[in-house]
C-alpha cells in the first residue's frame, strides 16, 4: 500500500508561518542561507532551490546566477515573488508551486540543487533526494543547510535533553546527519563531501552531497 502524505496539512502549517517566517528567522538562518547559495553558485550558474519558502536566501545569490526556486506553499510563494520584485533579484528566474518528490524538469537541468532547512519537513526525505539526484547534473552538488541531530557522543546526549524545547520551535534532533550518508551510500555516483557547522554554534549544519562528474 502506497504511504499517505497530508501535504494539504503542510500547506496549512505554512501558510499560517507565512506572514511572519522573515521576522522569526532572519537573522538565526542567514549564515547557513548565505553559505548555501556562496556554495551552490561555485559549481555553476544554473541552481535549484527545493523549498524556497518566503525567498530568504534569494538575495545571496549572485547576480550571475539563473535560480529557479520551489515550494509546496503558495503563501510562502507569495511572499518570495514580493522579495524578488522589490528587491529586483534578476537572478531568479522562477518561482513555482511544486513537490520536492515529484520535480517537473527534466534529468541534468542543474548545477546545484540547494535546500535550505526544508529536508527535515519532507515527509518522504529520500524520495526527495532521488528527485535531486535526477535534476542534478554530473559533477553537480545537492547543498543541504539543516539541524541535523548527533548520531552519537555528548553532543547527543545534549540534544536529548533539549528536545522538548527544540520541538517547540518547530525542529527536530530525529534526523541525524547519517540519513543523508546512508543515501548518498545506496548511490554510487553520489559521495557526502562535507558537513560543516554553521552559526550559531554549529547548531546548523551544511552538507555538500557531490555527483560523480
Amino acid at each position: 500500500m502506497a504511504v499517505q502524505y497530508d501535504l494539504e496539512g503542510q500547506k496549512r502549517a505554512y501558510a499560517k508561518w507565512a506572514p511572519i517566517y522573515d521576522k522569526v528567522y532572519v537573522k538565526l538562518l542567514a549564515d547557513a542561507q548565505r553559505k548555501a547559495a556562496t556554495t551552490a553558485a561555485a559549481c555553476g550558474p544554473n541552481i535549484l532551490e527545493v523549498g524556497v519558502g518566503t525567498g530568504l536566501v534569494l538575495p545571496y545569490y549572485p547576480p550571475s546566477c539563473r535560480v529557479v526556486g520551489i515550494d509546496l506553499s503558495f503563501d510562502m510563494l507569495r511572499k518570495a515573488v514580493e522579495k524578488k520584485v522589490r528587491r529586483r533579484l534578476g537572478q531568479v528566474s522562477g518561482l513555482a508551486a511544486m513537490d520536492a518528490c515529484r520535480l517537473g524538469f527534466a534529468d541534468a537541468s542543474f548545477d546545484a540543487v540547494t535546500v535550505p532547512f526544508v529536508i527535515t519537513l519532507v515527509p518522504d526525505p529520500e524520495a526527495a533526494l532521488d528527485e535531486m539526484r535526477r535534476v542534478l547534473k554530473p559533477g553537480g552538488e545537492i547543498i543541504v543547510a539543516s539541524k541535523l541531530g548527533a548520531d552519537d557522543g555528548p553532543v547527543m546526549h545534549i540534544e536529548q535533553a533539549l528536545a522538548p524545547l527544540v520541538k517547540k520551535v518547530g525542529w527536530s534532533i530525529a534526523f541525524k546527519a547519517s540519513r543523508l550518508r546512508n543515501w548518498a551510500a545506496r548511490h554510487p555516483d553520489m559521495q557526502v563531501m562535507d558537513i560543516s557547522p554553521v552559526f550559531p554554534v554549529g547548531f546548523f549544519k551544511l552538507v555538500r552531497i557531490k555527483k560523480a562528474a
